[in-house]
C-alpha cells in the first residue's frame, strides 16, 4: 500500500527535544527535513541530507530504523511512527538525479583510499569535492563493497550503486578496479609514488568458520562468499542457514528465491537475533522456516549435528545460554550456508608496512583515526567489525574533517 507521504509528514509532531535526530547515528535533522518537505523545498531538503550524509538514499533503504530514528519517534508510542525514510528516499532520490559537481580549485594533493564500499565512497565525494585528487583502489571489478555484494538486488538496486560510482568520475575521481593492496601495491609503494594521505576502507569479507568438524566439505559455503555471486552456486532442495543477524535473513532469502527450501538454524531465542524485527519478518513472508536453541556440532555428508540449547536466568537475574549433553539431532541438509560473522581479509595490508592489527584483524586507530603509520588513516567495517552502513558514513566524514584540519582547512 502506497503511503501519502504528505499526510505522514504532517504526522510529525516537531518534538523540541527530537528523539529520532538524537538516535540517528549521524544526527540528521529530522524535523527540519519534514517540514521542508511539506513546504515543496524539495532541492533544499536534499541539500542537506546529502551535505550531511552523502550516502543517504542507502541509509534511507537499508539502515535498521526500528533502532534508530523510527524506532524512537514519540508516535511510535502509543501508535505508529512517522515513516521518515519514506521521506528521506523521497527527498534523496529526487536530489540524485542532478548532483552538482560544486568541485573545489585542485589543491593537487594525491590522496589513496583502499576499498569502494561506503566509507570510501563517502570518503571520495567529500574529497574530491574539496579539489583534493583522490584514487580509489579496488578490489572487484565494479564500485560499492556491500552496498553491491553484500545486500541482494530485491533490497537495493545496483543502478543506484551504478549512480556513485558515475557521480566519482564526474567529479574526477580515479578508480583502479580489480586491484588488492597488500600482494600488488604495498602502503610504501603509494607513498613513495606521491600519495600524502591514504584511507583503508576495506571491509570485512573474510567469513569467520564456526570451527566445528566437517566444515571444509564441498557443499558447505559462507553468506558473505555466497551473496557476491549467488547464481555460481548450486545449492540444492534443502538449504540450512547458521546464524541470526542480517547477513543470515539476506542469504536465507536469496536462497529461498532460488528455489530451494531454506532454514534458519540459531543457537538462542528469536528475541536474542541481531538481524532486525524488519528483515525476520520479511525473511519470513518470503518462506524461510526458523529453528531456534539449535547449536551446530558437527557436519556429516548429508546431515548436520546439532546439540538443542536452553536460556535460563541465573540467581543474578542475567540470562545465560547453556548446551544441554547428549541431545544430538541430525538435520539433513543439500548445502549449507553459514553466516555466524566476518572479519577483515588479513592478506589487505603487507606485513611491510607493519600497520598494527588487532587479533581479528581489525586496524588499531587512534582518536583521529590514524593507523600507527603517519597520514594512513582507517575507518568503517575494518576498524570497528560489522556494523552498519550508517557508521561507516559517519566515520568516514571525521576522518576527512581531520585529513582537512591537516591541512589547515577548517
Amino acid at each position: 500500500m502506497k503511503i501519502d507521504l504528505i499526510n505522514e509528514a504532517n504526522r510529525c509532531l516537531n518534538c523540541k527535544k527530537p528523539l529520532c535526530k538524537i538516535h540517528c547515528p549521524i544526527s540528521t535533522d529530522i524535523p527540519n527535513i519534514i517540514n521542508l518537505f511539506k513546504e515543496n523545498k524539495i532541492s533544499e531538503a536534499g541539500e542537506i541530507l546529502f551535505y550531511n550524509n552523502p550516502l543517504s538514499i542507502f541509509c534511507s533503504i537499508i539502515c535498521p530504523h526500528e533502532e534508530q530514528c523510527k524506532g524512537h519517534c514519540i508516535k511510535g508510542i502509543k501508535g505508529t511512527p512517522v515513516e521518515f525514510p519514506l521521506i528521506e528516499k523521497e527527498i534523496s532520490t529526487k536530489y540524485l538525479s542532478n548532483l552538482p559537481l560544486d568541485r573545489k580549485n585542485t589543491k593537487k594533493i594525491d590522496i589513496a583510499i583502499i576499498g569502494g564500499g561506503p566509507a570510501g565512497i563517502t570518503s571520495a565525494i567529500l574529497l574530491a569535492k574539496e579539489g583534493f585528487n583522490v584514487t580509489i583502489f579496488e578490489a572487484f571489478s565494479k564500485l560499492g563493497g556491500v552496498l553491491r555484494y553484500g545486500i541482494p538486488e530485491f533490497r537495493l538496486s545496483r543502478e543506484l550503486v551504478d549512480t556513485f560510482e558515475a557521480y566519482l568520475l564526474n567529479l574526477g575521481v580515479k578508480i583502479k578496479y580489480n586491484t588488492l593492496v597488500g600482494p600488488t601495491h604495498t602502503i610504501q609503494n603509494l607513498k613513495d609514488d606521491g600519495f600524502k594521505y591514504i584511507i583503508i576502507t576495506t571491509g570485512v569479507w573474510n567469513p569467520k568458520p564456526m570451527d566445528i568438524r566437517g566444515e571444509t566439505k564441498g557443499n558447505v559455503h559462507y553468506a558473505i562468499n555466497y551473496l557476491v555471486s549467488p547464481d555460481s552456486y548450486k545449492l540444492g532442495s534443502n538449504v540450512l542457514v547458521i546464524g541470526g543477524g542480517n547477513v543470515a535473513m539476506d542469504a536465507a532469502r536469496v536462497a529461498k528465491r532460488s528455489g530451494s527450501n531454506v532454514t534458519v538454524m540459531y543457537r538462542r531465542g528469536e528475541e536474542d537475533m541481531p538481524a532486525t524485527k524488519l528483515e525476520i519478518a520479511e525473511a519470513k513472508e518470503d518462506g524461510v522456516n526458523f529453528k531456534f536453541y539449535y547449536a551446530p556440532k558437527e557436519i556429516l555428508d548429508d546431515s548436520m549435528i546439532f546439540l538443542r540449547t536452553q536460556s535460563i536466568t541465573d540467581e543474578s537475574g542475567r540470562k545465560k545460554l547453556i548446551t544441554l549433553d547428549a541431545t544430538d539431532i541430525a538435520i539433513p541438509y543439500s548445502s549449507i550456508i553459514v553466516a555466524v560473522s566476518q572479519g577483515p581479509k588479513k592478506n589487505i595490508i603487507s606485513s611491510e608496512d607493519r600497520i598494527s592489527i588487532e587479533k581479528w584483524g581489525t586496524i588499531v586507530v587512534n582518536d583521529d583515526f590514524e593507523t600507527t603509520l603517519e597520514n594512513v588513516f582507517s575507518c568503517g567495517d575494518v576498524v570497528t567489525g560489522p556494523k552498519t552502513v550508517v557508521a561507516a558514513v559517519n566515520d568516514a566524514k571525521k576522518v576527512v574533517s581531520n585529513i582537512l584540519n591537516k591541512e589547515g582547512l577548517i
